[in-house]
């Protein structure tokens, strides 16, 4: 025996679970336990920035390069930490006892980050990476194991499983947004440390919730008896604090030097093992892991643009954009929930949509190709707001930075759901697991890249309209021309996936 944690694969039989509105009831169970998680992850999104620049720059707007970098940095090792969990709970102990133990380190945390010491503060962004690492990508798998893999329910339970991820995405920065600017704090002087605590609170709910509702799993996720005791959770515990010193020393380096020396050749050798273990499966198995991972380099454009919501549109907003409605102010945070309420409203129309399109219905590399486009005309919209929609204030419309929302949420909604569905679909059967940890990898990369172009945009003196004009600029023409280019290729990509849709 390998030690390996055995979970039902794609030729177990799934249990007989009790269905609840047309799926299994485990779903509604996960859909809660990541609602839980994301009010805690969105809960400190749009804060973070803010609070760098306030609590360790005093306020000056020469921190927002360094904030940005950072803030990039970490949502691509949260990402990237997703590949080492998948594989623990893959090999080692099984998804359940994966996500219970990430979301007692993601508490702690959490709980960390509201101290005010920048020290302590960066040790506790590590210590949410690490529990993140072994929480995410195995609630993910969790979902596709509730399924055949010719279940025609996959992808609506797993478009299910998304809303619940937008629900609490929504939820969130509105509720830490009040909380730190109209009822502990003001607008001027926002009271981040109970947004950091009020996001551990969070966490410790989705725990419990996975902890008394796991029985309803019937066994999904659970290590075969005598392969995942307590002596190996606790051998992952004990790795798991040893990564976040690592993880820490990783935060402190310039984010290029991490892109280049820590998250290429993470994503190379990635790569690399899923093509063996493809290849090992047969020439079909092989070909699905190449169009994955021809999918995977896209995906990375896609977040490197999309993920500016937590570092150059908050700064965007925060300076550049008209937020008085008549009197009141628009709290910045609250445009972190415009993303999610467009999906909640808008991902059953699209879902209409791909049904209504019938034979029309565009593939997954097309839809892929959709989402990049979607994004790229959100910052066309930028552009023309810079260049002819400033008022006397200096300041563009609020409606426009609310649109670029919306308008990105559509092109999320061509590519984010399906990606997730995708991955368990095409990763080899051995390593779905490891493959989910690929996906986020590459929206890792994509985030910290992220960072690095939210820092051009603001420069060293901080963000102006002709900085902002010239990145989102940049912008357009680069997702423009990813989009055209997987369009182009998407036959190819098509049939080497043998049917996968």
């Amino acid at each position: 025996m390998s030690g390996a944690a055995t979970t039902p694969d794609s030729g177990a039989p799934i249990p007989d679970f009790k269905q609840l509105m047309g799926h299994p009831k485990p779903l509604w169970m996960l859909f809660m336990t990541e609602f839980w998680e994301r009010f805690a992850f969105y809960g400190i999104r749009w804060a973070l920035v803010l609070y760098i620049v306030a609590q360790f720059y005093g306020g000056s707007p020469t921190g927002e390069e360094s904030a940005s970098k950072l803030y990039g940095a970490y949502l691509a090792l949260v990402y990237a930490a997703a590949i080492f969990g998948g594989y623990v709970a893959d090999k080692v102990l099984g998804y359940q006892r994966s996500i219970l133990l990430g979301a007692v380190i993601m508490a702690a945390g959490l709980f960390m980050i509201s101290m005010p010491n920048q020290e302590v503060f960066k040790l506790g962004l590590a210590t949410i990476i690490a529990g993140n690492g072994l929480f995410k990508p195995n609630i993910s798998t969790m979902v596709g194991k509730l399924y055949s893999q010719a279940d025609e329910r996959r992808d609506s339970g797993f478009t299910i499983f998304y809303m619940g991820i937008n629900a609490g995405a929504f939820i969130a920065p509105i509720l830490t947004g009040w909380m730190a600017e109209q009822w502990l704090g003001t607008p001027e002087m926002p009271a981040y440390k109970y947004v950091f605590i009020a996001a551990g609170v969070g966490m410790l709910i989705s725990l419990i919730w996975f902890w008394f509702g796991r029985r309803e799993l019937q066994g999904i996720g659970r290590p075969a008896e005598g392969e995942g005791g307590k002596q190996k959770v606790l051998y992952v515990l004990i790795g798991a604090l040893l990564a976040i010193p690592l993880i820490y020393f990783l935060l402190t380096i310039d984010a290029k030097s991490l892109q280049w020396y820590v998250l290429a050749p993470m994503f190379v050798a990635l790569c690399g093992l899923l093509l063996v273990e493809g290849v090992r499966d047969g020439p079909v198995a092989r070909d699905r892991a190449i169009a994955m991972l021809i999918i995977f380099t896209f995906n990375i454009l896609f977040w490197m643009f999309f993920e500016q919501a937590g570092s150059s549109f908050t700064f965007l907003a925060d300076k550049i954009v008209n937020r008085d409605l008549g009197g009141f102010v628009f709290p910045n945070g609250w445009f972190q929930s415009v993303n999610s309420i467009a999906i909640i409203a808008l991902a059953p129309i699209i879902a209409w949509i791909w049904v209504k399109l019938g034979r029309a219905n565009p593939n997954i590399p097309r839809k892929f190709g959709l989402g990049i486009i979607f994004n790229g005309l959100a910052f066309l919209l930028l552009m023309y707001a810079l260049t002819s929609l400033i008022g006397a204030n200096g300041k563009i419309p609020f409606w426009t930075l609310f649109m670029v929302y919306v308008i990105q949420s559509v092109g999320e909604l061509c590519l984010s759901p399906i990606g997730l569905s995708m991955t368990t679909k095409l990763a080899p059967v051995r390593l779905v697991g490891f493959g989910m940890g690929g996906w986020f990898l590459s929206t890792g990369i994509g985030n910290n890249l992220s960072g690095i172009f939210a820092g051009e945009v603001s420069g060293e003196g901080g963000m102006t309209t002709a900085s902002a004009l010239s990145g989102y600029t940049f912008g357009f023409w680069v997702l423009l021309a990813g989009g055209v280019v997987l369009f182009l290729i998407a036959p190819l990509i098509q049939k080497i996936m043998h049917g996968v849709k």
